[in-house]
């Protein structure tokens, strides 16, 4: 190990990929931390069975000599037991991600994966970076870069932020470098069944039974595509479909009719656990339907143009869809029933029906 003079600090060429370490060789805890584009001093010793990791800052704002003279100090601090209470340095992105997603109140399953592969594909040379050393230049950067794909590049930094500011609870770390972005604008399909009669004919032509009930429930439900993938029989009840985790966090049932029952009748006989089953498939499930040519979520659009055309009030059609009320009696008190919103799901239906006869 060399001793980390200025000199030989400031020779160090930055890393072609990841983080480089470079302890000095006399003042045992000290570490120069070389990424792509920064230079940073920490001081690091195990304590107690557990790595502390303390920032001293930024190559050249501080110097080698006073990263020295700090990572004395420290050490002296760590010997007499008063380093005890000094805090662990910043985590990495992926240890930061890890703890995010550990939370147990957390979304779905689905929310989690997705955040997963964002970081790991659209951000995957940040990983192995202290929180503290992404700058909001990295930021505005990877945001530019990503800019062909506005909605891919906006997801990305979102997902960054969210687990940046969950692990500002825990360390001291500045403001999110996100609040440099400026996000792209992006617009929403919005395109729904215009003919349902169209669509009748497009689903009674697939081969698949499994896919042709998969659509249909979609249209009579409302339904996300993964919630409706996911669907276990357990949860398919006489009266209702339960979800025991939904996007917002939260479970939620959902009144169904007998054509909902109709629909899923077919599908009773192939398997116990999943209402679409796929023997191919990893999970046990369906993940990828065959493509029509109206998207998953175009049928949810659907469900609720036609409810609010048949009359249904918007904010009953949005306890349909499960989505969060926008004021906190919505969200706090006002609760429903299942026999409150039949009559709904009743004339949304009974819409739909009518809407594909020929």
């Amino acid at each position: 190990m060399p001793k980390l003079t200025e000199t030989y600090a400031k020779k160090l060429p930055q890393s072609v990929e990841g983080t480089t370490r470079h302890w000095d060789s006399e003042v045992k805890g000290l570490v120069l931390y070389v990424g792509k584009r920064s230079k940073t001093w920490y001081f690091q010793k195990d304590v107690g069975g557990q790595t502390k990791r303390i920032l001293i800052g930024r190559y050249p704002v501080i110097s080698s000599q006073a990263a020295r003279q700090t990572a004395m100090e420290l050490a002296l601090e760590m010997a007499r037991g008063l380093g005890s209470a000094a805090q662990l340095g910043a985590p990495t992105l992926s240890g930061a991600m890890e703890a995010y997603l550990a939370r147990p109140k957390l979304r779905s399953e689905a929310y989690k994966h997705s955040v997963r592969a964002y970081m790991e594909n659209q951000l995957k040379d940040w990983l192995r970076l202290p929180l503290d050393e992404i700058t909001k230049a990295m930021a505005v950067r990877r945001h530019q870069q990503l800019a062909p794909y506005p909605s891919t590049a906006n997801h990305a930094l979102r997902y960054f932020r969210s687990i940046y500011n969950h692990a500002r609870r825990t360390y001291d770390l500045p403001e999110c470098p996100t609040m440099a972005i400026e996000w792209y604008e992006e617009q929403p399909d919005g395109r729904v069944i215009e003919n349902l009669c169209e669509w009748r004919q497009s689903v009674d032509g697939l081969d698949n039974p499994i896919h042709k009930s998969f659509y249909q429930l979609l249209l009579f439900t409302g339904l996300r595509k993964t919630e409706a993938v996911t669907l276990e029989w357990e949860n398919i009840h006489d009266d209702r479909i339960h979800l025991p985790v939904t996007k917002n966090g939260r479970s939620f049932d959902l009144p169904i009719l007998p054509v909902h029952h109709d629909i899923l009748a077919p599908m009773k006989r192939l398997g116990r656990t999943w209402v679409f089953p796929s023997p191919s498939a990893a999970r046990g499930h369906i993940a990828a339907p065959r493509k029509l040519k109206w998207s998953p979520h175009a049928h949810r659009r659907t469900f609720a143009t036609v409810a609010i055309e048949a009359g249904v009030l918007e904010e009953i059609v949005g306890r349909l869809l499960n989505h969060t009320p926008p004021s906190i009696t919505g969200r706090r008190y006002a609760l429903p029933s299942l026999n409150a919103l039949k009559p709904a799901m009743e004339r949304v239906c009974a819409e739909l029906s009518e809407r594909q006869k020929l």
